[in-house]
């Protein structure tokens, strides 16, 4: 095909911008500066059955943590080898998996690369996680034979379109019809697959990962004991998470209206990309407030106004502190909102800004329990927020319902490993 050679050639040419950005990247995330040869390929070589598993970054790990988990337990004699693309996602892979798996970093997506690294690792499954389509890494797997199969599949709508439109839609068919098979995190996202070339018997609904996540105990002991250390037992606790480039700006004028009303809150404030940290440190420097950054041990006692929280792996933690949360993406167009599972699961009452996407459905569930809010502005997130604050059986009772709903939908987890049971042909 001609559009897969020139793309080829694409890709080829790019290898010195993309080792450019790294090398950008690494002024301040270090990270970048190593492993640059598993980018290229440059793999530990296979030394026995293995099956790989894609996760692009921190969210993706995540998401795949459970089901690493239970294919450890069910293939004992087989290597699990976790594939990334950013340092942060293989550090969460190491801190949450350990030595229990290989990791390495994701080739390009050059002919070279990919072909190197399906021939040094040798996997006999390959399992990519929600939307990550490569040309060339699944054209090679195709070519070795290597069977392949997407999980907690997901396609926006805006994506879905893009696939439908030419020469994306070559593409996009090209790289569907090389998938075994296609576990679809919702029917609207198996529908999507289906119409940007997906084969229909290939792809099947299973259900949201997410929602399996298992329940953090540790988490929750360490919120309170960061409760007592902060000085912050009897200290309503607001937590804005994932936020984005302009969200904290915003959410600065939101949370002088909200200490206007308790003038003991506490904030905190969970940037989603660590190199945004260092921005949102001096961002709040330039207000009244008093703050603390986690990442450098400050101290954090009653005086304390606001707790950067600088750090990768303690989400969850935060969720389990917090008494209502504001989950970020969502005041701003063009991200789609963030993983309002995690809040729920953790019983953390919270709202979101109007930019959601592809959460409206589990959202609608949330609201409906009376856990949830959205609100189309800065201005609103301050009266749900403070209306929430003001009354803790509410947030009792509405955090609650919001953990049964999120319990409710586990199961995906058992049906995904039935597909690769299928697609593997080998017994659990």
């Amino acid at each position: 095909m001609i559009w897969r050679r020139v793309y080829a050639g694409i890709t080829y040419l790019l290898v010195p911008v993309v080792f450019g950005y790294f090398a950008w990247r690494a002024r301040r995330e270090p990270a970048y500066r190593d492993h640059w040869r598993e980018r290229l390929g440059y793999v530990d070589s296979a030394t026995g059955q293995t099956l790989w598993v894609h996760a692009a970054s921190v969210g993706e790990v995540i998401l795949v943590t459970p089901l690493i988990e239970a294919l450890i337990e069910r293939y004992p004699d087989h290597h699990i080898l976790l594939t990334t693309f950013t340092p942060t996602g293989r550090d969460e892979a190491r801190r949450r998996l350990g030595d229990r798996v290989a990791r390495s970093y994701l080739p390009l997506d050059t002919p070279g690369a990919t072909r190197r690294f399906l021939h040094r690792a040798q996997p006999s499954l390959g399992i990519l996680a929600e939307t990550e389509l490569w040309p060339n890494l699944i054209a090679a797997t195709a070519r070795a034979e290597v069977p392949l199969v997407l999980v907690n599949a997901s396609l926006s709508a805006r994506s879905a379109a893009r696939y439908q439109r030419w020469p994306l839609s070559l593409a996009a068919r090209f790289m569907l019809t090389r998938f075994d098979r296609i576990a679809a995190a919702e029917p609207e996202h198996g529908e999507r697959f289906i119409a940007a070339g997906a084969r229909a018997g290939t792809v099947e609904v299973t259900g949201n990962l997410k929602y399996d996540r298992r329940e953090n105990q540790e988490a929750e002991s360490a919120a309170l004991e960061l409760r007592r250390t902060w000085q912050a037992m009897t200290r309503p606790v607001w937590l804005a998470a994932s936020t984005h480039a302009t969200e904290e700006a915003q959410l600065i004028d939101a949370f002088a209206a909200l200490r206007r009303r308790h003038p003991d809150l506490l904030w905190v404030i969970a940037p989603r990309h660590p190199q945004r940290f260092d921005e949102v440190a001096e961002l709040l420097g330039h207000t009244e407030w008093r703050y603390a950054r986690r990442r450098h041990g400050d101290q954090v006692d009653n005086r304390t106004d606001i707790v950067l929280a600088d750090t990768l792996g303690e989400l969850d933690m935060f969720y389990a502190l917090a008494d209502v949360a504001f989950v970020g993406g969502s005041l701003v167009p063009g991200i789609g909102g963030h993983n309002i599972i995690e809040p729920a699961a953790a019983a953390c009452m919270f709202v979101t800004g109007p930019h959601i996407d592809e959460w409206r459905e589990a959202m609608a569930l949330m609201v409906d329990v009376g856990g949830a809010a959205v609100a189309p502005g800065p201005d609103d997130v301050v009266d749900v927020t403070e209306h929430w604050l003001d009354d803790a059986v509410l947030r009792q009772r509405a955090g609650r319902s919001l953990a049964a709903v999120a319990a409710s939908h586990r199961g995906a987890l058992v049906r995904t490993l039935k597909v690769l049971e299928e697609v593997i042909r080998v017994p659990f």
